[in-house]
């Protein structure tokens, strides 16, 4: 059962702590416009105020007062009178043939427009298609759109204030209204951390400004825009990097865009332009496009004598061999591959709804009674790690916390992340060294049980799992991983092998990739492999065929 919260008016509640956050951190980075609304809205009356965010927290900006029913507010109309006479709410606003078939049923669509026969009976996205042409750019209230209706539309006029205040609160557009209520629940659970004057998600108003600026640019990409026109407003690079690393890599969507559409020119000037992580890369592969392979060689050679990324190193070592063969340049010696064990299974097709690592997992099990199989894939490493270097991942650092609802700290993606907790990190490492590691780790698991984390899945992350693998797995195994993580925790979070099989008595332990028919490892997996085998741990990849198509 969904638990119900006592005080009916939460959602205001919560509203305007938002505002009383705003005020207390930024009054220095509000507009007018913004003031003048925080100042009144704690006038109004209680009645108007819940209406007005209950408006602000639903979806769409157009609303009949007959759908806005709440026992708390009571008579919806007279909530509304102070909003209209604010200006934040229309209570007459002009309707486009869109709006109407949004707000209204299809009969009530019927009387207001005398629709019959034919029309009449079609569904309503068909009607709306018949009735375009003849009703195209008509613009009227619902009053004059239907008669004989007395129901009236709002129009809420301070949706994008509303937004920008959001963006201030969360330091981004992703997180929305119903966090608040998700919390309240005690659905999710948000790690507590010390705020300060310092913690502030935003510097300037330029900096408001700009991000919005960025988030609108995206939309236009998002809705299939023009593209110059989009390069165009996107501008040049900024001073803050935490904005200049947004507007990075909407410039490489784009240019991957115009890779898609085989427009090599258009890709290879947004490429020279971008400094997101990758840019270089798919630059050497717009230049062999272009049958440049003088222009790609050159900036290939560039990159290897220091590869930005394993990732790129990766990608280089693939591509240095064949521009070599374009230019005509000898073959340079080749580097033993590191030898992976593989494991070859002829295994029977389920008859139900499967998922091939959860097969490998079972016959796994049959196969070693004195085994644990478990699917894990990212979730356990990832979660032991976030449970031991829970303090130094949770530091309050400024820019890294600045409102209650982070699952985790806001620089977490940036390159100095790790570098401005090393510190805090090599602490929490150290306990690897000396013994302390499980306990610390299974205090984190108790007290910190539930509550969102980057790195912990806690529905994943059983204390039976948890328990194997504290046995079986050594600190020195852990330490290297962890260490891999904090390289590109971007990156490194993912690509690890699906399952894992313990053998408790043994206190050993296994990494098992699992490829069904037709699959194939993907780069950071290959990566996760390669490193695992290199630093000695034990690690297989197991592929899977049906014996049916065995037979064929």
């Amino acid at each position: 059962m969904i638990p119900t919260l006592e005080n009916p008016y939460y959602y205001l509640d919560n509203f305007r702590m938002v505002l009383d956050w705003i005020s207390m951190r930024y009054d220095d980075l509000l507009i007018v416009e913004e003031r003048e609304f925080i100042s009144r809205f704690a006038e109004m009356p209680w009645a108007s105020q819940a209406l007005l965010v209950r408006m602000v927290m639903r979806k769409g900006e157009l609303f009949r007062a007959s759908k806005l029913n709440y026992t708390e507010i009571g008579d919806t109309r007279k909530a509304a009178t102070e909003l209209v006479a604010a200006g934040w709410v229309d209570d007459a606003p002009l309707l486009y043939l869109e709006h109407l078939f949004v707000l209204l049923k299809k009969d009530e669509i019927a009387a207001a427009l005398g629709l019959s026969g034919p029309v009449a009976a079609a569904k309503k996205a068909d009607q709306l298609e018949m009735l375009q042409a003849e009703f195209a750019d008509q613009t009227h209230s619902l009053q004059d759109w239907y008669p004989a209706c007395d129901d009236c539309v709002y129009h809420l006029q301070i949706a994008e204030l509303c937004n920008r205040l959001r963006l201030m609160f969360f330091g981004n557009l992703y997180q929305d209204w119903s966090e608040f209520v998700l919390a309240d629940l005690g659905i999710y659970k948000y790690e507590k951390v010390e705020f300060s004057a310092a913690s502030c998600g935003f510097r300037t108003r330029a900096d408001v400004d700009t991000y919005l600026h960025l988030h609108q640019c995206r939309e236009r990409f998002n809705l299939e825009q023009a593209l110059p026109g989009i390069i165009a407003d996107i501008g040049s690079a900024l001073d803050n990097p935490w904005l200049e690393g947004r507007r990075a890599k909407l410039l490489f969507q784009i240019g991957q865009q115009y890779e898609k559409l085989q427009d090599w020119v258009a890709a290879l000037e947004i490429y020279r332009s971008c400094n997101y992580p990758g840019a270089r890369a798919r630059r050497i592969r717009v230049l062999e496009r272009l049958e440049d392979f003088t222009a790609a060689f050159e900036l290939a050679d560039v990159a290897q004598q220091a590869p930005e990324s394993e990732a790129e190193k990766q990608q280089l070592a693939r591509m240095l061999p064949r521009l070599r063969r374009k230019l005509g340049h000898s073959r340079l010696p080749v580097a033993a591959a590191i030898r992976l064990s593989n494991v070859e299974l002829l295994l029977p097709r389920p008859q139900a709804d499967f998922y091939v690592e959860g097969v490998v997992r079972e016959h796994l099990a049959q196969q070693h009674a004195d085994a644990a199989v478990h699917y894990v894939e990212n979730t356990l490493i990832n979660s032991l790690f976030g449970l031991l270097c829970w303090d130094a991942i949770f530091l309050p650092l400024p820019g890294a916390f600045f409102h209650p609802y982070h699952t985790g700290p806001a620089d977490l993606h940036s390159a100095d992340f790790y570098h401005r907790r090393e510190a805090e990190f090599t602490l929490c490492l150290a306990q690897l060294e000396s013994g302390q590691y499980k306990q610390a780790i299974r205090a984190r698991f108790i007290a910190k049980a539930g509550i969102q984390s980057p790195f912990v899945f806690w529905g994943s992350l059983t204390e039976e799992l948890l328990e194997q693998a504290l046995a079986c797995i050594p600190a020195a195994h852990l330490k290297k991983w962890f260490e891999r993580l904090l390289q590109d925790i971007k990156v490194n979070r993912s690509g690890l092998p699906d399952l894992i099989q313990f053998w408790p008595q043994e206190r050993r332990y296994q990494l098992i990739e699992v490829k069904g028919p037709g699959d194939r490892l993907q780069d950071n997996q290959i990566r996760w492999l390669d490193y695992c085998v290199a630093n000695d741990m034990p690690v297989a990849v197991c592929y899977v065929q049906w014996a049916e198509e065995e037979v064929a």
